[in-house]
């Protein structure tokens, strides 16, 4: 398996627990969840450009969520539930080529091995289970927190606090590794330190188009 390139600035500071993003922070699964909208929006008939930086403007927040706010954004009337089923399924049709982002991921071993590590993600928990376990890590990480544990999903602090609850840690004293800006702003909401990982672009995927 290869490994994506990612820029990301280790914290200086040591903290008491490190609460890690998936999606474009674990993974280089973003290019794919971008190319899995697009395909899901024109099967709805959607007509608006879904391009990136929409996209990533929307990261973290769950599909459903998202559908939402685009349909109300260009004023179409769009199914959040049958988009978002429409987006897992072309996902799960490109997973299996997403990379690791790898120095995030020894980092991540690393913290390990001295504090509770954990994982906050807006995707459903059965994606993220099949994320970690297609990378290898499952068993770095015991505590996972996505939308199906809390009422609000980010940009709300819900997910953050339970994770740092779950690992015994007050919020002041962990970090959190995000790329979406959503994520960042619910990090920041909790009270929590941030580090920004500059997750790949799009790269050229190597799927059919069919």
């Amino acid at each position: 398996m290869r490994t994506a390139p990612s820029s990301f600035t280790p914290p200086t500071e040591v903290f008491a627990g490190y609460i890690f993003d998936c999606d474009g922070t674990l993974a280089d699964t973003m290019p794919l969840h971008h190319l899995a909208w697009q395909r899901a929006l024109a099967e709805h008939g959607a007509e608006f450009d879904f391009h990136w930086e929409l996209f990533v403007s929307r990261a973290g927040m769950t599909l459903e969520q998202t559908v939402v706010e685009l349909a109300a954004q260009f004023r179409v009337p769009l199914d959040p539930t049958a988009v978002a089923r429409s987006q897992r399924h072309f996902y799960a049709e490109l997973e299996p080529t997403m990379e690791p982002i790898a120095d995030v991921i020894s980092y991540a071993r690393s913290a390990a091995r001295s504090a509770p590590v954990s994982v906050a993600s807006g995707s459903q928990r059965a994606t993220v289970d099949r994320t970690l376990c297609q990378l290898g890590i499952s068993d770095l990480f015991p505590i996972i927190v996505t939308p199906e544990d809390v009422p609000r999903g980010k940009p709300a602090p819900d997910m953050f606090l339970l994770a740092a609850r779950l690992m015994g840690v007050a919020p002041e004293r962990c970090v959190v590794f995000e790329d979406g800006e959503m994520g960042i702003r619910a990090a920041r909401s909790a009270g929590m330190a941030v580090v920004r990982v500059e997750a790949p672009r799009p790269r050229e995927l190597a799927v059919s188009e069919g």
